[in-house]
């Protein structure tokens, strides 16, 4: 069951460090009443930030292990390792988004279509979470 989540999390790993360099590397372009700017305290909570990230997959995980191992004792199914994969794409993306805004912060020049259609993305799936929700 591990095995389709150790690429999901080798990329998360990869952009958590790349949006950690990148979040310094923009922090000279910020202005200084930007809730952005770097302090050490700043850095060390966006470090256990990420820590936390690996719990939420680990819960995912859980989840998967326990519908797993309880499912097929009443039903005769195969269920995948959904939840942990579900949850680290999302994180993924997350990432990728701060990466795109640190690099925007930073002067450096992205595609103009990217950033907006990825926080679009990001919306209509937040929406539609939130539709669903709601008619629970």
């Amino acid at each position: 069951m591990i095995g389709p989540l150790i690429l999901p999390c080798l990329i998360l790993l990869a952009l958590n460090i790349i949006d950690y360099k990148t979040a310094l590397a923009a922090a000279p372009y910020r202005e200084k009443t930007d809730k952005r700017v770097v302090s050490s305290e700043k850095s060390i909570n966006g470090i256990i930030k990420k820590v936390n990230m690996y719990w939420l997959i680990f819960i995912g995980f859980s989840v998967d292990c326990l519908l797993k191992y309880t499912l097929p004792q009443f039903i005769a199914i195969s269920v995948p390792a959904i939840f942990a994969i579900v949850i680290t794409c999302w994180l993924i993306y997350n990432e990728i988004i701060s990466i795109l805004e640190n690099l925007e912060d930073a002067k450096v020049d992205i595609p103009p279509f990217l950033l907006p259609l990825m926080k679009k993305m990001r919306g209509e799936v937040n929406d539609r979470i939130s539709m669903d929700s709601k008619e629970d």
